[in-house]
């Protein structure tokens, strides 16, 4: 491993000189320092480029050595790690996946001692060298087997965490628990001779039905989106527990943080309206949560239709994702499309529609952009419609 030559100072300057270059011009350039693989100062700048926004921590702090930028794609970020960490605590936490060490850092600040745990001995030696510049004082860094260190280890854990990684990435989109290392499922019992609490982190295709046939005693589901993107499902896991699922959603946008909570068994009965007034769109976080009768409950605003998931209200609400005042509300006709939709410049949104915003667009010849927000969507009463908008 080159990180001590790598960590030179005339190295590390080079470096940072070089992070906004174009990187496949830098290649074409002579290596400056011969006795250090040119490859390997190519992959601290690109590496060091992918943590600039995602972990500022990392990026501001000196010698710092990255990892291959796949592993940077793949960590949480800091904004989902600081998040997931001001939802537990206590004495001892076991990160049984421990990858590059973000999740960990945040976790100690509210743990008396964190233990990172990697196969990949390489990665593992990264992160010790890591912690170090970052001051961190109360992680152990372990390689190894998870469970081959589980089964050494006599010291009590209040809690052991997770971030399953797929071993069959074929399957696509769909994908269940049981297709991951390690195996949660298969391994809670095990687990549970450690520990009574376990915090899984997934990747948010998967299916939260399909996960709670695989999983036990979930007491609750955290939906983490940033900038309205879902980032994350944090499943929490307590032994034995029988109770309601929570289910919290949460989006971290740059000067405001929206969450939610419901109850995942609750039933609600939700309300329907033809397009009033106003118009809302949930963010991703409540999309992906399901629960979108409860939203029309929450918020007191009706639904378009029971498949569309856009809301409507004659006044407005505190909601949680994107508002719109509606100026026009048309049937989606030949005479209609062609008096407001042809040629113009809108912003389009489909929600239980049977044309895609692409062919929308390539059909009506519409141009991208505007102050315009066009929603092709389908009403109470099984219409095609179209609401042309501006936000609120």
């Amino acid at each position: 491993m080159e990180i001590t030559a790598l960590l030179k100072k005339d190295i590390q300057d080079f470096i940072d000189a070089n992070l906004t270059v174009d990187i496949k011009k830098l290649a074409l350039q002579k290596n400056p320092f011969p006795e250090v693989s040119y490859q390997a100062i190519l992959n601290q700048i690109v590496a060091k480029n992918k943590a600039k926004n995602k972990l500022p921590t990392w990026f501001s702090t000196k010698n710092i050595y990255y990892p291959s930028k796949i592993s940077i794609e793949q960590t949480s970020s800091e904004k989902t790690a600081e998040y997931k960490a001001n939802t537990i605590s206590g004495k001892i936490l076991f990160d049984a996946s421990g990858g590059f060490g973000v999740d960990d850092y945040y976790f100690a600040k509210n743990f008396d001692a964190v233990i990172h745990c990697e196969l990949n001995t390489e990665l593992s030696s990264i992160v010790t060298h890591n912690f170090k510049q970052l001051k961190t004082k109360n992680i152990t860094c372990v390689t190894g087997n998870s469970t081959d260190i589980l089964k050494k280890t006599t010291q009590p854990i209040d809690c052991i965490y997770i971030d399953p990684s797929r071993r069959n990435e074929k399957k696509g989109k769909v994908f269940m628990l049981a297709d991951c290392e390690p195996n949660v499922p298969e391994l809670l019992p095990f687990y549970f001779n450690y520990t009574n609490r376990l915090l899984i982190k997934t990747a948010p295709i998967l299916d939260i039905k399909a996960a709670l046939l695989e999983l036990q005693f979930v007491s609750k589901i955290h939906i983490v989106a940033v900038e309205n993107e879902v980032k994350e499902l944090l499943w929490y896991i307590e032994k034995n527990y029988t109770g309601n699922i929570k289910i919290i959603t949460t989006n971290i946008e740059k000067n405001v943080t929206e969450s939610c909570e419901f109850n995942l068994q609750s039933n609600d009965v939700a309300t329907f309206s033809k397009p009033l007034q106003y118009l809302y769109e949930p963010n991703v976080a409540l999309l992906k949560s399901g629960k979108f009768n409860e939203i029309s409950t929450l918020f007191k605003v009706h639904k378009l239709h029971q498949h569309s998931h856009l809301y409507t209200a004659t006044n407005i609400v505190p909601f949680q994702g994107r508002k719109f005042k509606i100026n026009t509300n048309i049937l989606f006709t030949k005479e209609s499309i062609k008096k407001y939709i042809v040629g113009q410049k809108m912003n389009v949104a489909t929600r239980n529609f049977p044309l895609k915003p692409e062919e929308l667009k390539k059909k009506y010849k519409i141009t991208d952009g505007g102050t315009v927000f066009a929603f092709f969507t389908t009403n109470s009463t099984n219409e095609k419609i179209v609401l042309l908008c501006e936000k609120i």
